[in-house]
């Protein structure tokens, strides 16, 4: 039956699309649109899924895909040199504060300064709602590696953001980015 492959697919995709897509919102962030990411990753994670051996991996496998599509659009973004005033318009539409939405800004270049490692991490535990447990899993290494990337990741974003002068926390710049993306 042609379309038993894609059946097979959904049922595993079902139960973790909620997890994806906020994984995908938060990296698609100025670079593309949320709901481009997702198709491109899951249009690749379903011709391929033949291949993907263990399904429980299925998701791991599908921010790996969707790493490699934001990878090449930067590579590609290289070369402009424009600012996207859309971004930042459909930012302040969505929270009616330009000021916050500004913050949002400065938090959103700061998270793409950190180390890949930390970066996957801090996005997947405070923006996609993923444990400790679940992201020593998608990153394969051990829960005390993962602790120890949020806490790097937070000091260094802590530096960052303190040279912007935000009378916002970090902790208020992550709950609030959390909270305009779904």
């Amino acid at each position: 039956m042609p379309n038993e492959p894609h059946q097979d697919f959904l049922k595993w995709y079902k139960p973790l699309h909620e997890g994806f897509t906020r994984f995908c919102s938060s990296r698609a962030f100025g670079i593309m649109e949320t709901e481009d990411l997702v198709q491109e990753s899951l249009l690749a994670g379903l011709q391929n899924f033949h291949r993907v051996e263990d399904k429980e991996r299925l998701l791991a496998y599908l921010f790996s895909v969707a790493k490699n599509i934001i990878k090449n659009k930067k590579r590609r973004l290289k070369f402009k040199g424009a600012w996207d005033e859309s971004v930042m318009e459909k930012l302040e539409s969505r929270i009616n504060d330009p000021e916050v939405a500004l913050d949002i800004h400065y938090l959103h270049k700061a998270i793409e300064q950190l180390p890949e490692k930390q970066k996957e991490a801090i996005i997947l535990f405070e923006i996609s709602g993923f444990s400790t447990k679940e992201i020593a899993e998608i990153q394969e290494s051990s829960i005390a590696a993962v602790k120890t990337r949020l806490s790097r990741a937070r000091q260094q974003l802590k530096k960052l953001l303190s040279e912007e002068n935000s009378p916002m926390s970090l902790a208020q710049r992550l709950a609030v980015y959390t909270s305009i993306l779904f």
